[in-house]
């Protein structure tokens, strides 16, 4: 529905009434006729068109009917489709007449001067800023959606700079400019009612923290960008150039969705009427534009690795071979953290998370730094932030727990659940029942997560181990069929079932850890007869059942959708769950390249009976296992693989703005 301003008529000659391109002007034909008038007639020139409203009836002029009843009070509409050339090169005149009489008793006259004024944003999605007719007000998600999208500038594409490329007020580069979204504000029409008009850009005031604005003016040096939107800037003039009829502003987010912030922003352009001295300017049309803050968003295992992490650190030089190997058969390149900047700290899958934000125009890479800030807290700002490569951190304000490591943050493959699709898959996050002293993720995480809307969080059980982490019961590796992927599950009850068939075959003096210096090495017969090992993985056991209805449920699985991995815990009195033998699903996923650590398990004609199950159950699948010794260097240290190790991958296909949360 176009806006509608309301004219008073006058029967003096009046000055040039502003039409803007797009609206109607609504004339109060009543107000200005003559005493005795009963009815009127409107005529225009070629530019203007009319329409009269009568008895809830819409009629074009010129009509068959050439004079109109002033009762019971008429409405005269008008618009015009094109922008002046002259100041008032258009008018409309009213003639009103008598009952019964001929001649005119009386007639106003109104000049009129067409504008053209718009502010347009990429609001089809389509990596550049168009003219459109959908409502550019709104913001609408799905395939048929609707809205334009802001990145939040969070990379540092100046070397030399200090923070990130939204912390300063400058634009360095014209890659930072890339990062932003264009916003466009046409004004066309005779430059004279321009310069008795105010073109005023200005943004809502609870959106002034969340974007800032840059203006650069009809130049396209660097140093001509300034802020002229957002912080203490609320309003911006805009005067139109002689030579250029569009003015180009670039917009930067400074703020990812989050729990007092949905991610929509509004900007918007009011033409002011400049009256006489003394008075207040009065707006005559205003155009707005709804931009969403594009969310953060996570990769999960099935997508293509495009780079590999992992940490040097004293003793575990082997461990950092095996995972090159691993990563150059998957051809994906790796990245050594040096001991200088992880300072021993080797958990570099705790210490950050990688995704991407994304718009129609760019894509960017952002990792997400965690609140555990232990020996790698400078590594993502110092060596991974950068050019075209973003940061994102939450801090912990109740004191950080073992939970906030990311370690304790997935995400699914793409899933359905009854019907309802998450194209993006859904973050898990692990938790603890309510109880007095149970550990949960910080809530400045949590609310983040949430915030970002195209990855709704599922909470499970991870409180019942001793580090915490839902990496240490699950993982996700790709499969050709069904659903693309299978979840694997740590399993007690399948290693018992394994073991138990050892021994039933004539193997239970085989022993588990073989090869391992000062290292106890129960057999298979001692395992199976130790009942309090036994009744504590039954507990184990229950606590990943119970994820696993959660899951099912969550995610849409069905149980061949399932892989049982065999693995045993051992309780540790003071803390909790710790794995009996290195981890197995606690892996290395690249492509179909798996990096396994390698369990130890009790050796049956001349290979590891653990080993052998999980080839047996992910081989058939197309994938590679390569099992990796981690048992000094990370496992006695309540970690494995997957803790040890990151991985960047390839943005989904998906468009997250094709999604409907």
């Amino acid at each position: 529905m176009a806006q509608q301003r309301r004219v008073q008529l006058s029967t003096q000659r009046p000055g040039s009434t502003v039409c803007v391109l797009g609206t109607e002007l609504a004339l109060d034909v009543c107000g200005s006729a003559p005493r005795g008038a009963a009815s009127f007639q409107a005529q225009a020139t070629p530019g203007v068109k009319l329409w009269v409203l009568h008895e809830a009836q819409s009629v074009k002029l010129p009509s068959s009917v050439c004079r109109w009843p002033l009762a019971p009070g008429p409405e005269l509409l008008l618009a015009m489709d094109r922008p002046s050339k002259d100041v008032g090169d258009e008018k409309v005149r009213i003639s009103y007449f008598r009952e019964a009489g001929g001649v005119p008793v009386g007639r106003a006259l109104l000049y009129l001067t067409c504008v053209e004024v718009s502010l347009d944003a990429d609001v089809t999605r389509s990596g550049a800023v168009s003219r459109t007719l959908l409502d550019k007000a709104s913001w609408t998600w799905g395939p048929e959606g609707h809205g334009a999208v802001l990145l939040v500038n969070c990379d540092r594409d100046d070397p030399d700079a200090e923070g990130l490329d939204n912390e300063d007020s400058a634009v360095r580069s014209y890659n930072d400019l890339q990062d932003m979204a264009q916003l466009v504000l046409r004004a066309r029409g005779p430059r004279a009612t321009f310069a008795g008009h105010r073109l005023l850009l200005h943004l809502d005031f609870g959106d002034a923290d969340k974007i800032r604005v840059f203006y650069g003016g009809s130049g396209a040096e660097l140093e001509k960008f300034k802020p002229v939107l957002g912080g203490s800037k609320l309003a911006y003039t805009v005067r139109p150039s002689r030579q250029h009829h569009d003015s180009v502003f670039y917009v930067e987010g400074l703020a990812f969705p989050d729990v007092a912030f949905s991610g929509l922003v509004s900007l918007h352009v009011t033409l002011l009427e400049s009256p006489e001295k003394g008075l207040l300017e009065s707006p005559i049309f205003t155009d707005s534009v709804v931009f969403r803050v594009a969310p953060w968003i996570m990769t999960p295992n099935t997508a293509a690795p495009l780079e590999v992490f992992v940490c040097s650190v004293d003793g575990n030089e082997e461990f950092v071979a095996a995972v090159g190997a691993l990563a150059e058969r998957a051809q994906c390149p790796l990245t050594v953290c040096p001991a200088p900047q992880n300072r021993q700290d080797r958990w570099i899958q705790d210490e950050v998370e990688f995704g991407y934000i994304q718009a129609p125009h760019k894509t960017l890479p952002v990792v997400f730094d965690s609140p555990r800030d232990r020996g790698l807290k400078d590594f993502p700002v110092r060596s991974i932030l950068g050019p075209d490569f973003g940061y994102v951190a939450r801090q912990a304000a109740e004191g950080a727990s073992s939970l906030d490591s990311f370690g304790n943050l997935e995400v699914s493959p793409p899933v359905t659940v009854q019907g309802k699709e998450y194209p993006l898959g859904r973050i898990l996050i692990g938790s603890s029942f309510p109880r007095v002293g149970g550990r949960r993720m910080a809530k400045a995480v949590r609310d983040f997560l949430v915030a970002q809307k195209v990855q709704a969080p599922v909470e499970l059980f991870s409180d019942w181990l001793s580090v915490g982490h839902v990496d240490e019961f699950l993982s996700f590796v790709p499969a050709p069929d069904r659903k693309g992927f299978r979840l694997l599950l740590a399993s007690p009850s399948a290693c018992y079932q394994l073991l138990k068939e050892k021994q039933e075959e004539g193997f239970g003096e085989a022993a588990m850890f073989q090869g391992l210096d000062r290292v106890p090495k129960p057999t298979i017969n001692e395992i199976l007869a130790n009942e309090e090992l036994r009744k504590f993985n039954e507990y184990a056991q229950s606590c990943i059942s119970w994820n696993r209805d959660i899951l099912k449920r969550s995610l849409g699985l069905a149980e061949p959708d399932i892989l049982d991995i065999p693995q045993l815990f051992q309780n540790n009195a003071a803390s909790g769950a710790e794995a009996f033998f290195p981890d197995m699903v606690n892996m290395l996923v690249l492509g179909r390249h798996l990096g396994i650590p390698k369990p130890f398990g009790p050796v049956v004609g001349g290979r590891c009976c653990l080993e052998q199950r999980v080839r047996e159950l992910l081989e058939p699948l197309g994938l590679s296992c390569t099992f990796i010794d981690d048992f000094f260097s990370y496992h006695v240290l309540l970690g494995e693989v997957h803790c040890g190790t990151n991985v960047r991958r390839k943005p989904l296909a998906f468009k997250w703005w094709h999604a409907v949360p």
